[in-house]
């Protein structure tokens, strides 16, 4: 394919926004169009680019945290290019002694260690933590404000020459290549039978906007939390099938809990709740490249890693349009995994 190929991006979250601008760098014509009516799973996101806790807290990626990694080894090159600002202070685990003795374990079994907090420093990297919490820090995960973020990265888009419009995709026309990047969305569904796989998952997350937080993001039992510039987000919830974004406070009532058991002062601080929903895979992975259908690419089904898998993402996608090596961690994420047989 040539440099001038002209592609249509369908989605404008962290993996279609890194898409198109990196389809654009390489000197393809973009046109990213996106309703603006379904929501943003990528905009009420905590941001984590957080490899090492994903991998030591999901399962179904512990064996993938070379590519968690390398996604996250190219993030200081798309921050750089887009102008976003990251946060590499780290993650700290708090939590009971007997749930830190099980952290380390899973962080031995991956080959890494974490960093013991004395009291002291736990108290000055997250003021009004429950006393009866102990910590351990690790360097490795890093996170990014995720409003700022796509902001940022549309900015760079545009600036690169990225044509925007406010309208869903139908078909590929006459482009040469069509990038989904639409989430849990089925609309496309028609073009790409592989998005018949995707599960929904509803998160919402707790938004205290009047609390700081501290220097570092939390991993706790039941809930992480993450200070930025708009307060304190608690989140996740994980609730599979679900496309709605009310808030649900029955669905709510766990993760209030641990909110208050991490920070007490929390338990009875208002707060707003955001939601979204993501796309998952049957294995926890992406799939990214070419679909079954010609001419046309995927970009969906990161779960809650998007952001994290968005510079890996969009340099598979870039490959995939250009004719070019798509590197070590396209066969992992490739569309056609889930074939009967493969």
């Amino acid at each position: 394919m040539s440099r001038s190929a002209s592609v249509i991006v369908a989605g404008a979250g962290a993996l279609g926004l890194s898409a198109a601008l990196a389809l654009a760098d390489a000197g393809c014509s973009v046109t990213l169009s996106d309703p603006g009516d379904r929501g943003c799973a990528s905009a009420v996101a905590a941001g984590m680019l957080a490899p090492v806790f994903e991998a030591a807290l999901e399962p179904e990626i512990a064996g993938h945290l070379d590519l968690l990694l390398a996604a996250r080894n190219l993030w200081p090159a798309l921050a750089g290019r887009a102008g976003i600002d990251l946060d590499r202070s780290g993650t700290a685990a708090v939590g009971s002694q007997a749930w830190l003795a099980d952290i380390g374990a899973r962080l031995t079994r991956l080959g890494l260690r974490g960093a013991d907090l004395p009291r002291r420093l736990l108290d000055e990297l997250a003021p009004g933590l429950a006393p009866d919490l102990e910590g351990l820090l690790l360097r490795e995960d890093w996170r990014l404000e995720s409003r700022p973020a796509l902001k940022a990265l549309r900015q760079a888009a545009q600036a690169a020459g990225v044509e925007f419009r406010d309208a869903a995709v139908r078909e590929r026309g006459a482009a040469d290549w069509l990038v989904i990047a639409t989430g849990a969305d089925q609309s496309l569904a028609g073009l790409s039978p592989e998005l018949a796989g995707l599960t929904p998952i509803k998160g919402q997350i707790l938004n205290f906007s009047d609390v700081r937080g501290g220097r570092v993001s939390l991993r706790g039992e039941g809930c992480y939390a993450a200070p930025g510039s708009e307060g304190l987000a608690v989140g996740a919830t994980m609730e599979p099938g679900l496309t709605d974004t009310k808030p649900d406070m029955v669905a709510l009532a766990p993760l209030v809990t641990a909110a208050g058991r991490m920070f007490p002062g929390l338990a009875q601080a208002t707060f707003g709740v955001s939601a979204g929903v993501r796309a998952a895979t049957a294995d926890g992975l992406p799939m990214v490249g070419r679909s079954l259908t010609p001419g046309v690419i995927l970009a969906v089904g990161a779960r809650r890693n998007g952001w994290l898998l968005a510079p890996l993402a969009a340099g598979i996608v870039t490959a995939c349009a250009m004719g070019r090596d798509a590197g070590p961690y396209a066969a992992r994420l490739e569309p056609g995994r889930f074939e009967a047989g493969r």
